[in-house]
This record gives C-alpha cells, structure tokens and sequence, in this order.
C-alpha cells in the first residue's frame, strides 16, 4: 500500500459534481459510510426515475446556500453513533481531495449540531488514503473546480 496518501483526521474537499468548492470534512475510519449535511430536502419524479433537491451552506462567517439536485441512489437505514437507525437517501458524487478525484457513495442528513458539514467514511477512504488522528489539514484547498472539472 505504498501508494496510499495520508491525511490527517480533518480536511478541506470539493464537491465539483454538486457545485461545492470548498466543505470542511472529518474523516471517520469508525464510520461506514460517507454523509453531507443538507437543508431543505426533498424528491421528486425526473424521467421516471427519483431525484434529490437540498441546499448546502458552504463558506465561513459569510455563508451561502448551494441549491443541489442529483440522482437518488438508495434509501437505506444508517446507524448513527447514538445506536439510532434511520432511514437516509443516498447520492453517488465525485470528491476532490489530495489531488484524487473519485466516485463516493454519500447519505443526506442533518448534521448542524456536528462541527463538520460533510463526514467522510472508511468506504470512501479504503486503499485510497491512511488518517494520522495526530494530523490535521495536511492538504492544500482544492482547486475551485466547476461540474466539469475545469476552474
């Protein structure tokens, strides 16, 4: 696993398929899956299939609302760490971080009373990246891409 990057236990990533710039995100190796704190979401019928539309606040004290919409994956029960399952619409989005770009399963959840807006699972970080709990954003920002990847 030479080739396996390793970060720190929080990040700064991107979420260019979404139009997110920038997201502060704590990396979890006790969590199983990825999640992204949304607002105001709901799902609606596009072509017979199911799609999502939420809003990201992203940036410091001047925060503004990123409107989202994207294909439904799933809904699936997720367990929090309070033991409490519930049941949560998941999204497959690309992630910028450490100079990788790369497909990840995320859930859409309420996360405002967590200190980091996205959490990033072991399933997004496995033979991809290494998390040193004694590190903390060991990257530079990403590039601000837009959808298509060019700035």
């Amino acid at each position: 696993m030479a080739d396996v990057i390793t970060l720190g236990w929080r990040e700064r990533l991107a979420l260019p398929l979404l139009g997110i710039p920038l997201l502060k995100a704590k990396l979890d190796t006790g969590a199983r899956s990825s999640s992204l704190h949304v607002d105001a979401l709901e799902s609606f019928e596009r072509g017979g299939d199911t799609w999502l539309r939420f809003a990201v606040s992203v940036g410091g004290r001047q925060r503004i609302s990123v409107s989202c919409e994207t294909p439904a994956l799933d809904r699936r029960a997720v367990t929090d760490t309070g033991g409490r399952r519930t049941l949560r619409w998941f999204i497959r989005t690309e992630v910028m971080l450490a100079g990788e770009r790369f497909a990840v399963d995320v859930n859409l959840t309420d996360r405002r009373h967590m200190l980091f807006p996205m959490l990033l699972g072991r399933t997004a970080l496995y033979g991809r990246f290494a998390v040193d709990p004694a590190l903390s954003y060991t990257q530079p920002r990403p590039p601000m891409a837009g959808p298509t990847g060019v700035s």
